[in-house]
């Protein structure tokens, strides 16, 4: 039973539990990764506690010190008086495999045991493999590695890696979405919860630890000028470390300068390129690394055909348009002051975007006259000669048949805009182009969400038409 101190992560705690509960006679594996301050720790220490097992957390350290740490920890697990000095990383795996047979044994932080010895890996597919070719023996290890360097859990079961096709779970642990996230940090108020969750988005420590439990009351910029904006806050440096924490990234200045280019509006490749004044060949890799490192997501036009990036960390995406622009003066302590400037910013850049985004993760779950979507996107419905291109912020597709691919909903996205039956043509007009692109537009929803609220001849109109479906904070949050 999941410890009732984990605040949902249902899923999660139900696939671990199962995986070390197996009863099959033969040693598991599995991966579980996510970036820092999601909850893995905390997760993983609960499941070692219920089922009794062993529990070792790595720190960036030598080869030597981590197999020093590490033979401490083994001997406090199986009662031996003193500590076990093993001679190298081989002597110290098998040892432990041998006197736990039947146990859970959880390597957390495994990036940092790899970059102390980069053969354990190698190490622990020998003995998988021998244990698994001598079932007899009786072996029901259950090993979990575990880890917040993106770039290196998401490169242990690929390609010609020595653990590949062992796991038998490769979980990753998400940040709570935009719901859950405002339950867990006990919002009322959904206009407030959309503000805070732009900026510290659903990352559960940064509630916790970070802000010591403080919910924004009434006055939110007094909130953030303390909690975030402060240089003795924990969350003001903290963007910074995401990068550094990931091993595959050296340059920062680089990668910071591609991020700002996106938190600034420019989602294509070649729009980054140019805000950054380089070719799209220079900025392919910081790209790739952003992804792997799931501080970026690509998603695709679903009619251009074309990749799109995006932030994927909203604390990321306010340090690059409020904090980084504006650093010296925040190192002189000046945060209400760079925060009165930044307020118009903030709204444009950093609640307007993110507002877009919930939206799309709300027509991705909202049910389209008993259909689910397939497919949710931002894109532009062209014009073809006969109009101008319309970017759209939510274009929902059915499942691809053999027949006319079916629109089920477009819709706009305005946070702080009370919006009107203009916003409603523009609707209509870009349902009409996407049909003369090939889409099926007989049953699509013309959806409008507003952060602001709607007017009356707009409320109007949805009340006569059961195919205009308005979606305000409450619903949206609902």
């Amino acid at each position: 039973m999941k410890p009732a101190h984990i605040f949902d992560r249902d899923r999660e705690w139900a696939a671990l539990a199962r995986f070390a509960a197996d009863p099959a006679d033969e040693m598991r594996l599995a991966v579980v990764s996510g970036r820092r301050r999601q909850g893995k720790t905390f997760l993983l220490q609960a499941l070692a506690d219920v089922f009794g097992g062993f529990y070792f957390v790595a720190v960036e350290s030598t080869s030597t010190d981590a197999l020093r740490q590490f033979g401490l920890a083994v001997a406090s697990y199986l009662g031996v008086p003193g500590t076990l000095a093993f001679a190298h990383w081989d002597e110290a795996i098998t040892y432990l495999f041998d006197h736990c047979p039947d146990r859970l044994i959880v390597l957390d932080e495994f990036p940092y045991l790899i970059k102390a010895d980069p053969s354990i890996p190698s190490i622990l597919q020998r003995e998988i493999d021998a244990r698994a070719a001598h079932r007899r023996t009786g072996s029901r290890v259950r090993l979990v590695l575990a880890g917040s360097a993106m770039s290196v859990m998401g490169g242990l079961l690929a390609g010609q890696a020595p653990l590949r096709g062992r796991a038998s779970l490769d979980l990753v642990v998400q940040p709570f979405d935009y719901r859950l996230a405002r339950r867990f940090w006990g919002i009322e108020d959904p206009r407030l919860a959309l503000q805070v969750n732009a900026i510290v988005g659903g990352t559960p420590a940064y509630r916790t630890r970070f802000v010591d439990n403080e919910t924004p009351g009434d006055d939110l910029d007094d909130w953030v000028i303390r909690r975030v904006l402060s240089l003795d806050a924990p969350l003001f440096r903290e963007a910074r470390y995401l990068l550094t924490n990931e091993s595959e990234i050296r340059d920062e200045a680089l990668y910071h300068a591609v991020l700002g280019a996106i938190a600034a509006g420019n989602n294509t490749r070649g729009g980054i390129a140019s805000h950054m004044e380089r070719k799209s060949t220079d900025i392919a890799h910081p790209l790739a690394v952003l992804e792997d490192c799931q501080l970026i997501r690509k998603e695709i036009d679903p009619i251009r055909k074309r990749s799109l990036y995006r932030v994927a960390e909203p604390l990321v995406t306010f340090y690059e348009a409020i904090m980084r622009p504006a650093w010296s003066l925040l190192e002189r302590g000046w945060a209400d002051r760079v925060w009165r400037a930044a307020r118009p910013r903030f709204t444009s850049q950093v609640v307007g975007p993110h507002f877009e985004h919930v939206c799309r993760e709300f027509a991705l779950a909202h049910d389209w006259n008993g259909e689910l979507a397939a497919e949710v996107a931002a894109g532009v419905a062209s014009g073809g000669g006969r109009g101008q291109n319309i970017e759209v912020d939510v274009i929902v597709l059915a499942p691809q048949d053999n027949h006319t691919r079916r629109l089920l909903s477009v819709g706009e996205a305005k946070w702080s805009e009370i919006m009107n039956t203009g916003h409603l043509k523009r609707l209509e007009q870009a349902r009409e182009q996407l049909h003369t692109r090939g889409l099926d537009t007989r049953d699509t929803v013309l959806a409008l969400y507003s952060g602001a609220g709607f007017d009356a001849a707009l409320t109007e109109a949805a009340a006569r038409d059961p195919r205009i479906l308005l979606v305000d904070l409450p619903m949206l949050y609902g």
